[in-house]
């Protein structure tokens, strides 16, 4: 029970020195209280092994899906926008402590046939929700609209007599629309496209509709990516920017056209 020994035992990830958490371990130790640490440390044994056999099932479940034939030609580039290198395509983020023992990602990748990852904001475990509710099989969805509609993802307004009365989207509880907000949140602070359009719609819309928004154009993304097998590349957040400020100038000539001006 030496408070140094054990202060070498804590995780990497707290900030405060050795010398502070082998301090705050000095103390009497008492019966009842070694009991009950104990007691929360078999449990978190137990749970642990709960996981891992949770990892082993789905390891096994996945390897009984087929390989997805990729269509396209091997030497069939991915579209880059001009002035953009290959290079600005995103590398699918490493495991957390809390991912399956295996390669998770690396195996829905190989059911798919695409790598969900690249989209900015989803992650191996959104990834695997979305699969998972969804399915691989997206002709059941007659296009990207569709397949936004039955996530609760688009407009639901509700008009009678000409007169919209609310304002919203349909009630609809999905896990994969879950986990595709949770990604679009996400890209707040994201030097990416969609970053910066998630934070060009929260300052217009407000966080809960941005996050739908964002949510909606996730969903198309994904839909594009098991249908079609399209593969995703990031402009990046300059590019972004420009054309957003190209936009605003067409508007502001279109503007001042109508009022018989002319920008310079």
């Amino acid at each position: 029970r030496d408070p140094h020994a054990l202060a070498a035992l804590s995780h990497p990830g707290i900030h405060a020195s050795r010398d502070t958490i082998a301090k705050s371990l000095e103390g009497t130790w008492r019966a009842d209280l070694l009991f009950v640490l104990q007691q929360e440390v078999t449990m978190y044994d137990a749970y642990q092994q709960r996981i891992a056999e949770c990892d082993q099932a789905l390891e096994q479940r996945l390897k009984d899906f087929a390989d997805k034939e990729d269509d396209r030609t091997d030497g069939m580039a991915s579209p880059v926008a001009p002035g953009h290198s290959q290079s600005r395509i995103k590398r699918r983020r490493k495991a957390g402590s809390h991912m399956p023992q295996f390669d998770l990602g690396r195996e829905l990748h190989r059911i798919s046939g695409v790598d969900l990852t690249r989209i900015d904001g989803i992650d191996v475990s959104v990834a695997q929700t979305v699969i998972s509710e969804v399915g691989l099989d997206m002709s059941r969805w007659e296009d990207e609209h569709h397949f936004a509609s039955w996530l609760g993802l688009c407009p639901d307004n509700r008009i009678t007599g000409g007169k919209v009365i609310r304002r919203g989207t349909r009630r609809v509880v999905n896990r994969a629309a879950t986990a595709l907000r949770i990604a679009a949140t996400t890209l707040l602070r994201s030097q990416s496209y969609l970053g910066a359009q998630f934070r060009r719609f929260r300052s217009k819309l407000g966080a809960p509709k941005a996050i739908t928004a964002m949510a909606h154009k996730l969903a198309v993304l994904v839909y594009r990516m098991l249908r079609w097998g399209h593969e995703y590349v990031d402009k990046g957040l300059q590019y972004y920017e420009e054309r957003h400020r190209e936009q605003q100038i067409r508007l502001l000539k279109k503007r001042a056209a109508k009022l018989g001006l002319v920008v310079v």
